[in-house]
């Protein structure tokens, strides 16, 4: 990653102690220029969020009681771009942080954590090139599967069988390491391969 760009980082925890911790070694690891914001409530955090607009959200997974990631990503799509990163400082069941892309410890180094952030960036200059992967007929069943339909019905549309669909949409899972609904949502909006409008319509009929 390049020195000179400024990393934008948000610290969301409701402890002051993890907080301000973490902020302090994000700011001195080498060859990592990073803004990082400390935050306590998930109030602020929404707020900064919208109006910065940050590269990384890292976030205690118990903050507000229990932050919805899948409904935050849901609610602000211009902010699906973001990675997400959950700060561990109790035994918290796996399947919580399906949603997150990555997880930091408490005791993970400085060396840990900077190697994290950085395959995270990594990933995030590689999107393109993933998107260019996948063929038009891959990009034809987003748009309906985000529009709501079912595999028959996309199967009928495009005059393919239920097999070649399951085919392409396991493709898309495997190129794109999406596996949900909500997430080929984001992704299809972040892309341009379809407008919020177009979901809500297909949705209402």
């Amino acid at each position: 990653m390049a020195n000179n760009h400024a990393l934008k980082v948000i610290v969301a925890t409701s402890s002051v102690i993890i907080r301000s911790g973490l902020a302090a070694v994000l700011k001195r690891i080498p060859d990592l220029n990073i803004q990082a914001v400390e935050v306590s409530n998930t109030d602020f955090l929404q707020n900064y969020a919208l109006t910065q607009v940050p590269d990384i959200m890292i976030i205690d997974p118990t903050l507000g009681g229990w932050f919805d990631i899948a409904e935050f990503k849901t609610s602000h799509p211009k902010l699906s771009g973001m990675k997400f990163v959950a700060v561990i400082a109790s035994v918290i069941d796996s399947k919580q942080l399906k949603d997150y892309h990555d997880t930091i410890a408490i005791y993970d180094s400085a060396d840990t954590i900077a190697e994290k952030l950085n395959a995270l960036m990594k990933s995030e200059d590689d999107k393109d090139i993933e998107q260019e992967s996948l063929s038009q007929r891959e990009k034809e069943i987003i748009i309906l599967v985000v529009k709501g339909l079912t595999n028959k019905e996309i199967a009928d549309k495009l005059y393919l069988s239920i097999h070649t669909v399951i085919t392409h949409r396991r493709n898309i899972a495997r190129k794109l390491q999406i596996h949900s609904s909500a997430g080929l949502t984001i992704y299809a909006i972040v892309n341009k391969l379809v407008e919020l409008k177009d979901i809500e319509k297909g949705k209402s009929l």
